[in-house]
């Protein structure tokens, strides 16, 4: 079962901000938007492309997991 769900234009939302782990050389990076119900993870070279919305306790669970090298990329 998946929780994620997909919002095709990520511009309409506010509060992005970029990772911490993402460069400054225009590489891979992602973009979460704070202050919603829901967390909101769009590419930060598409800023009006989809983003995916996902539970805030399953972002948090995803987050914890990389910390503790639990989840693999």
């Amino acid at each position: 079962m998946t929780t994620e769900r997909i919002l095709l234009d990520a511009s309409v939302l506010t509060g992005w901000r970029k990772s911490s782990y993402s460069g400054t050389d225009g590489g891979n990076c992602v973009e979460v938007a704070d202050g919603h119900p829901v967390v909101p993870v769009r590419d930060s070279k598409d800023p009006s492309g989809p983003a995916l919305v996902f539970p805030a306790t399953a972002w948090s669970a995803f987050v914890h997991g990389l910390k503790d090298d639990r989840v693999t990329l």
